[in-house]
Formats: C-alpha cells, sequence, structure tokens
C-alpha cells in the first residue's frame, strides 16, 4: 500500500469527516495507508505541506489568505470542504433556557483570541445585533488552554469546538447555550488543503474517493455509530458526549456531503473577514480553492 501522511491544525470532533476517511477503513479501500499528526501550536498545518511532510492538511479557506497578501505564489489550495459552517458553541456555566445573545455583553467570555475562530465570532455577534467590544474576552490560548481556564472558574461563557463542550455538560460544569454558525450559515469555514503537483496525482484521485464515501456515510449513519469508530481517538471523552457532539453537528448541517468548497461558500468567509479588518481586499476563487481531484 502507498502511504499518506495526513496533518491537522487542531484536532477536535467537528473534523469528524476526515477523522472517519482514516477511522472508517476509507483509505485502506483505496489502497492506501496512513499516518496522521497535529501541527504544533504556533505553526500552520499548510506548512508541512511546503515541508514535504504532508500531503493533505486540515486546514481553512482563510489560511490562503495570508499567504496570498504576502505576496506568495505557490502555496497550497483548498480542494475539498470538511466544514461548510462554524460549529463552535458557546457554553455557559449555568443553565440558561431563555439564552439572548444579548446576554454576552458585559458577560466574561473564554474564548480565541485571534484567528477565524475569533473572526467568526465577531461577524456572529454582529449578525446578532450585539457589540462584540462589550465583551470582556479572555483568552487564554488553544482548545485546551481555553477549557482548562474554564474549568478553573474563569468566565461566564465559553467558545468551544466539539466535543469540548458536550463533555462538560456529561460533568456537569457547562451548559451548550448557543451555536455560532447558524448566524453566519454556510460558509467556506474548515477544508483540506494540497500542493497543486500533488493534486494531479493517482494518489490524490485515491484520496478522494475514500473521502467522498466517507462524508456520505456520514450523512446516513446514525451518531453512536460514528461515535464508535472514533472513540478510542478521543480518550478523555465519555461515549455519551461524544455522540451527542456528532449529533449536534449532524443536525446543524456541518458535514454536507458534497466534496467542493463551493464559491458561494467562499464569498461569506470573504465577507467575515472583509467585515473583521482581516483582508485587504476580495480574493477569487481561484487563488484559494481547486476542484477535488478527478475520481
Amino acid at each position: 500500500m502507498s502511504k499518506i501522511n495526513i496533518q491537522f491544525t487542531l484536532f477536535s470532533a467537528f473534523y469528524t469527516p476526515l477523522i472517519v476517511t482514516m477511522a472508517g477503513g476509507f483509505l485502506q479501500r483505496e489502497g492506501l495507508e496512513y499516518e496522521w499528526s497535529v501541527s504544533p501550536p504556533g505553526v500552520a498545518a499548510v506548512d508541512a505541506v511546503t515541508a514535504g511532510t504532508a500531503q493533505v492538511v486540515q486546514s481553512a479557506p482563510s489560511q490562503a489568505f495570508n499567504a496570498i497578501a504576502r505576496g506568495e505564489t505557490d502555496y497550497p489550495l483548498h480542494f475539498a470542504q470538511v466544514n461548510e459552517m462554524d460549529g463552535f458553541f458557546i457554553s455557559a456555566r449555568d443553565a440558561e433556557d431563555d439564552f439572548s445573545w444579548k446576554n454576552l455583553e458585559g458577560a466574561e467570555v473564554v474564548i480565541f483570541g485571534g484567528g477565524q475562530p475569533n473572526a467568526m465570532l465577531r461577524y456572529a455577534c454582529h449578525k446578532a445585533g450585539i457589540d462584540f467590544n462589550s465583551i470582556h474576552t479572555i483568552t487564554p490560548g488553544g482548545a485546551d488552554a481555553i477549557d482548562e481556564a474554564f474549568r478553573a472558574g474563569e468566565g461566564q461563557y465559553v467558545q468551544q469546538q466539539g466535543p469540548y463542550p458536550q463533555q462538560l455538560e456529561a460533568e456537569d460544569l457547562g451548559h451548550v447555550v448557543a451555536n455560532v454558525g447558524p448566524l453566519i450559515g454556510p460558509c467556506a469555514f474548515s477544508s483540506l488543503a494540497a500542493s497543486r503537483d500533488w493534486l494531479d496525482t493517482d494518489m490524490a484521485s485515491a484520496f478522494t474517493r475514500a473521502y467522498t464515501a466517507a462524508r456520505l456515510f456520514l450523512n446516513e449513519a446514525p451518531a453512536q455509530e460514528i461515535a464508535a469508530l472514533e472513540q478510542s481517538w478521543f480518550p478523555g471523552v465519555s461515549p455519551d458526549a461524544l455522540t451527542k457532539c456528532i449529533a449536534s453537528y449532524q443536525q446543524l448541517g456541518c458535514w454536507t456531503p458534497h466534496v467542493e468548497i463551493t464559491p458561494a461558500a467562499l464569498e461569506v468567509t470573504l465577507d467575515v473577514f472583509e467585515f473583521t479588518g482581516g483582508i485587504p481586499q476580495r480574493y477569487a476563487y481561484e487563488q484559494v480553492c481547486a476542484a477535488p481531484p478527478a475520481i
């Protein structure tokens, strides 16, 4: 079998489409063995493509915005979607059956300090009609640091991807009160990226066949079956919490079955970064994305 190296920018159940492609045996059926890793803190996964240490990386189309702004020309292209909607949850320390986004104004909220999670939250607050600058933000670092800070008593609310919030609920330490995604709608949120040369290879076609089959499976299988497939990848998460997380993402529509990143979805992401001042200009689809390899 040929071996494919895959790297994640962040590792969470939000990226189940890529995890299940590995854990569900879809790659093996296409004659591919795999090794996987998570990029070190502060290092972009797309750097592994440039370095030749990974063929496919979990990233975000917005990552290309940085490369374009720097004047680069041979940066990785984003050829498949992972999530077509923001998958961050807002959890409260106490249950709030009557939660309103207005509740965040004046409150202490533990969030990501920068990057796409921060930009999307700012835009969601704008869409909700609240003043993001009125929020008392706490930004301890990455996903683990955010979870640790909230568990240690910081913040009234917290911004997290699954399965962190579902595990907090399982331990009665937090309660999911809102989803960021529906305020923004379908967008080019997270993606798979690769080098231009690799996208023309037989391995790229085999990978895409496996990934396509995995996405179809995710839209047909019960959440409990999917959770069982990847439970060993989340040793600190209870089976019930992982199942609840996966069911939430299925219901939100994060894992739409089509593989390609649509121009319409990219336009929404450009709206977000234009609003937050994260891009100097809007970029053409072809500058950021490529069609999935032919299968």
